[in-house]
């Protein structure tokens, strides 16, 4: 079972925000079809992106039917990490371990125990050994980060169990046949499971809490009779430090925080640290931070633990150091760097021509572009992840529609201000540098009214032809509101030389009837004249007839 069983992605919720990316210390994510991966070659079980996902698409594998099986055929004892108090405010060990029997399990202890016995060797090595560096090798995020991504370091690691692994193997001694279960906070310690037989499972609080509640176990909060070592400091920042005897010549440091701890692995590489014991916790705040923690501020967690600690140190025998020993050997199988030359041509195909467009916004997750190229060419990263070069490249896009579209373009805001004009706009409102409108109010280059009135009736209005009098131009007019982007569009197509053919057509229609009216006239007055001429001539011949018919009716 490897890490990706342990952190997990609900790939039904991932929204391709890449935020996980951007909190990953190590970039152990991968991203494929909008979906994001966890590598399991390079995660450290840190809990960032589990944290982080506004999605809550990541998943923690639970123990918890692994446990109710150990618990119904095994003696199981419980490691409890001393944060409990934070997560159980106001219940003490004795109340929490009646709790735990109730649900089944034989018995339970504090971590502290552990705590006591890991230190305990570290005082040792320090005083017996002399190392130049010590790093604690309680925090197993840390561990894996030195393995997986710092293994020149792993000289100075402690090559000592954690308390819980140290603890649970104490348990095992003293009570036989037994199987172990730690309960804390920590996403990493799920991993012990894997590599050692110390631990058989691992719950959180909260998964514990649930069951409690499921079974209706209510702890009471009676006071402890037990005393506590000082140990219990253990997950608070400095508290590893707190319980140590000090030796003159070394320089004892506490760090927290991952990024921080980042930068002292390569003062560690560097070779710039010298005579140090360095504990180093992933969480800000040490373990009272926990990725795994019942919503509290490590500040409160830390008060919780501060209070239910004692000065003085638990009362334990220290097995052989032999049995603490642990090799923590390399785990680097993570993807090679590319070639410079490679990133450089990925970098092109990016879109990144320039140092200038290497903008290392942070976008896509990465903290620069030279990083996301990488990515990459390993297979981790999608081109498309780059938001600058997909905006850039989907404006550019729209740019050369608007810029080449045959119709004039005019894009308004919501305050009627312009945003983009493109050229034959330009050239019907007769604007020489379209930069000199932008940002100005519609109204200088148009009557406004009719944006008005697609704000107030909020519909658009289609295909109404207007006279542009201040301009000369008649345009067949489209004005419509874009809710998304709240923008106002309009289009306008110049059909000044339609208009002008159809005034030609009808001057001639208009010179034609005048034509046909004019020859209609002519028609008419020459049809008058023959009509008269035929009159007088009818008459003479009348006269000439009368005139033969007397002669004839003479003779």
């Amino acid at each position: 079972m490897g890490s990706t069983s342990i952190l997990r992605l609900k790939k039904s919720n991932c929204k391709n925000c890449h935020k996980c990316i951007r909190y990953c210390p190590v970039k152990a994510i991968k991203f494929s079809a909008g979906q994001a991966n966890v590598v399991e070659d390079e995660c450290i079980l840190c809990g960032q992106c589990f944290e982080v996902c506004p999605q809550s698409a990541k998943e923690i594998s639970s123990d918890v039917e692994k446990v109710k099986v150990m618990t119904a055929t095994d003696a199981v004892y419980v490691s409890v990490a001393p944060s409990f108090v934070a997560a159980f405010p106001g219940i003490g060990i004795q109340s929490l371990r009646e709790g735990l029997i109730a649900l089944g399990f034989k018995g339970a202890e504090e971590t502290a125990i552990g705590a006591t016995i890991v230190k305990t060797e570290y005082e040792r090595i320090l005083r017996e050994e002399h190392p130049n560096l010590l790093v604690s090798s309680c925090c197993t995020s840390i561990n894996l980060l030195m393995r997986k991504h710092y293994p020149d370091t792993l000289f100075a690691l402690a090559p000592v169990v954690s308390p819980a692994q140290a603890h649970c193997a104490d348990m095992k001694r003293r009570f036989g046949n037994i199987k172990t279960v730690f309960v804390g906070p920590c996403i990493a310690k799920k991993q012990e499971v894997q590599e050692g037989d110390e631990i058989d499972a691992v719950l959180s609080f909260d998964e514990l809490k649930d069951w409690f509640d499921r079974e209706g176990i209510v702890l009471s909060d009676k006071p402890d009779s037990e005393e506590g070592g000082k140990a219990r400091l253990f997950p608070t920042t400095g508290g590893v430090l707190s319980t140590m005897e000090k030796l003159p010549e070394y320089t004892y440091l506490a760090v927290d925080g991952i990024d921080k701890c980042l930068e002292v692995l390569e003062e560690i590489r560097a070779g710039s640290l010298h005579h140090c014991f360095i504990e180093l916790s992933a969480c800000m705040g040490s373990c009272a931070g926990g990725p795994l923690f019942i919503k509290k501020s490590p500040a409160f967690n830390t008060a919780q633990i501060i209070r239910y600690t004692d000065k003085e140190d638990f009362k334990v025998s220290q097995p052989e150091s032999s049995s603490l020993h642990k090799n923590y050997s390399p785990l680097n199988t993570y993807a090679d760097i590319p070639s410079d030359r490679e990133i450089e041509e990925m970098l092109i195909k990016m879109g990144k021509h320039s140092p200038e467009t290497h903008l290392n916004c942070g976008c896509c997750g990465y903290n620069s572009c030279r990083d996301k190229a990488i990515a990459v060419i390993q297979g981790k990263a999608e081109l498309s992840m780059c938001l600058p070069a997909m905006m850039e490249k989907s404006e550019s896009f729209s740019d050369t529609v608007i810029h080449n579209s045959p119709n004039g373009i005019l894009v308004l805001n919501e305050e009627m201000e312009v945003q983009k004009i493109n050229p034959v706009a330009c050239r019907i409102m007769r604007i020489r540098d379209a930069k000199t409108v932008l940002g100005e109010d519609v109204g200088r280059l148009m009557d406004p009214n009719a944006f008005l009135k697609v704000r107030n009736k909020a519909k658009m209005i289609s295909t109404e032809r207007t006279y542009l009098s201040e301009y000369g131009y008649y345009v067949d007019r489209t004005i419509l509101y874009n809710d998304e982007c709240h923008l106002y569009i309009c289009i306008m197509r110049d059909v000044s030389e339609e208009m002008s053919q159809q005034e030609k057509k009808m001057e001639m229609r208009m010179h034609a009837v005048e034509i046909a009216d004019d020859v209609a006239k002519k028609q008419l007055k020459i049809v008058q004249e023959i009509a008269s001429l035929l009159g007088e001539t009818a008459a003479d011949t009348l006269i000439a007839i009368e005139r033969l018919k007397e002669t004839i009716s003479d003779d």
